[in-house]
């Protein structure tokens, strides 16, 4: 059986350049995004957790959607975050970037609130039926303060057909296998913390959502590349390589490190 959706194996959760004053730089914006394009990335996420999204507007995020768009065009596909805590603006967000067009939609697990595992059943039913868009879910129990449960994601991916995979940072490899085990065929995980790419792709990812992409994205490419052609030394070999750049980029609270790194390659505005 195929997937769902295929969005790729390497998707850039990208930044967003900011100016002094805080508003976005969308001139460092369509840079940023030829840059990604240009350097592994099959797919780019647009206002997620490393985009900072707690801090934009709504507004804000669907300029800087119309921005990205209009740099990738059939390049790379485009995926835009679009959850909430709250299940009504999640709804509404989403159908808003439906209207403007996107590839696909990241879906965060209800923060702060901590709703019960039914509750993230009926909260992401409800975002699924209100658009027709591929919707990625987003389990990031570090950030929101709830673990969405295997049997909570195999139960969604079995309710709505258009939510084609989980992004999974955690660093649990058992749900990982448990998540395979009870869900779907075609329904897809994705790896959401690099340095635990490779052991994820063994235990059945398709791939990740890669912060580090966004300067090793060509060689993050190439080991999921070899691993995916039976090359696991090799793959190995260049996950063990690029493993102390994986560790430096989270050395404190995401996106720190990596804007730190732009700036010094003259991508984006240093600090913002």
């Amino acid at each position: 059986m195929g997937l769902r959706y295929d969005a790729g194996k390497v998707i850039t959760a990208m930044v967003t350049p900011l100016n002094e004053d805080l508003s976005i730089n969308f001139k460092q914006v369509e840079k940023l995004t030829q840059h990604l394009i240009d350097n592994g990335s099959d797919a780019v996420l647009v206002a997620g957790t490393t985009g900072e999204s707690p801090t934009l507007t709504h507004e804000e995020e669907l300029e800087l959607l119309k921005t990205v768009k209009s740099v990738t065009g059939n390049k790379a596909k485009v995926i835009m975050g679009a959850g909430s805590n709250c299940t009504l603006t999640a709804c509404e967000q989403s159908k808003k970037v439906e209207k403007i067009g996107v590839d696909a939609i990241l879906s965060v697990v209800p923060y702060y609130n901590k709703p019960s595992q039914e509750g993230l059943i009926q909260h992401f039913t409800n975002i699924a039926k209100s658009v027709d868009l591929p919707i990625l879910l987003y389990n990031i129990p570090g950030r929101t303060g709830i673990n969405m449960l295997p049997q909570t994601i195999a139960t969604i991916a079995e309710k709505n057909k258009n939510i084609f995979a989980v992004k999974q940072s955690n660093a649990d490899l058992e749900q990982v296998s448990e998540i395979k085990i009870k869900s779907p065929s075609d329904f897809s995980v994705y790896c959401g913390d690099d340095s635990l790419t490779l052991p994820m792709l063994s235990l059945g990812a398709r791939g990740v959502v890669s912060v580090a992409s966004h300067i090793i994205g060509n060689e993050i490419q190439d080991m999921v590349r070899l691993f995916f052609e039976g090359k696991v030394e090799e793959a190995t070999k260049l996950h063990l390589k690029l493993y102390p750049t994986f560790k430096k980029i989270f050395m404190v609270s995401n996106p720190v490190p990596i804007k730190a790194a732009l700036a010094k390659k003259g991508l984006i505005n240093e600090f913002v």
